[in-house]
């Protein structure tokens, strides 16, 4: 059983991640099921209206679990649904393995100021401590948390499906080239005004949605806003970019890089943890503390180097990682 706060309509790493998963681990032969606030009554999350709480989860989730009697359960947001599975398990003295998919201290820094990250950082401590294992992305991070205190880390990575997300050589999009594309939520802790201030040749397009995204549109009239997409019009959009701009500084992977990578696009990003992790010094992307020489360094970037770099990343590799991981 998946357990996650996050999931659709929302457009992200944690929801895309969590869908995948499921459907590899059925390829793979599991029985998988999800408990997501979807025909649940929910509220919006104070500040971010996109993100929908499940209110009063538990009864229902107890039921859920008592009639589908789950080998494993994975909690993978700490969200109301997370915190009611982490309740039942540790009442029931059931395992349960969690998932680090967010910078949540860091979020919740940038959105409240007031509210000291050490508080935050208890929080998790005491929200991941009882698992089994508690799943980050990346080595880096890994020993980032461990230097917080957390002790019952296990690496699962991520991947990419490169049927999917592939090159499409007839894609376009209707705008003045280079495109320099960004996929994401529209949120402050993307850093997203960092990409948009630069000073760029072509224009800047932004897939997406999110709690910043009338401010920016207004503040950045000549950027283009397309909305969230997924499926096909997403991996068209990708494909018809040119480069792919990644400014977040906060993201514990970037599962959007890969997907850019699979469709041909190289990729400019800070050298920070995510980008560092997913890119390193390979020749499929440039990484500089300045964002428009990382740019402008990536437009030379074959798109061939790009593509062959996802090749290598597997979403199988990743299933069989997070499998080792149950308890």
């Amino acid at each position: 059983m998946i357990v996650t706060d996050a999931w659709k309509p929302q457009v992200n790493g944690v929801v895309r991640t969590m869908e995948i998963l499921g459907e590899d681990l059925q390829a793979l032969g599991h029985d998988v099921r999800y408990a997501t606030p979807e025909g649940r009554f929910t509220i919006a999350m104070p500040t971010y209206k996109e993100i929908r709480l499940a209110i009063f989860p538990r009864k229902s989730l107890e039921k859920m679990i008592a009639e589908f009697q789950p080998t494993a359960i994975h909690i993978a947001t700490e969200g109301t649904l997370g915190l009611s599975a982490r309740a039942i398990c540790v009442k029931r003295k059931i395992p349960f393995t969690t998932s680090f998919h967010t910078r949540f201290p860091e979020y919740v820094k940038a959105r409240f100021p007031f509210i000291p990250i050490g508080i935050v950082y208890s929080f998790l401590r005491w929200f991941h401590g009882p698992a089994t294992a508690m799943m980050v992305a990346t080595p880096s991070l890994l020993h980032e948390m461990e230097g917080h205190g957390f002790h019952n880390l296990k690496i699962w990575s991520r991947g990419v499906d490169v049927e999917q997300f592939r090159p499409i050589p007839d894609a376009t999009l209707p705008f003045a080239g280079p495109i320099w594309l960004s996929v994401g939520r529209v949120a402050v802790e993307k850093n997203l005004e960092a990409f948009l201030a630069l000073d760029l040749p072509g224009t800047k397009v932004i897939v997406g949605d999110g709690p910043a995204r009338t401010t920016l549109e207004k503040k950045y009239p000549d950027a283009k806003f397309l909305g969230p997409k997924t499926g096909e019009d997403l991996v068209r959009a990708y494909a018809a970019s040119d480069v792919f701009v990644f400014p977040s500084k906060t993201d514990t992977f970037g599962l959007v890089i890969l997907e850019a990578l699979a469709c041909g696009v190289p990729v400019a990003a800070y050298p920070v943890q995510g980008p560092l992790d997913v890119i390193g010094d390979a020749p499929c992307g440039a990484l500089d503390t300045d964002l428009r020489a990382a740019c402008l360094r990536a437009l030379e970037i074959p798109r061939e180097d790009a593509r062959a770099f996802a090749l290598a990343r597997s979403w199988r590799a990743c299933t069989e990682q997070f499998l080792a991981n149950l308890p």
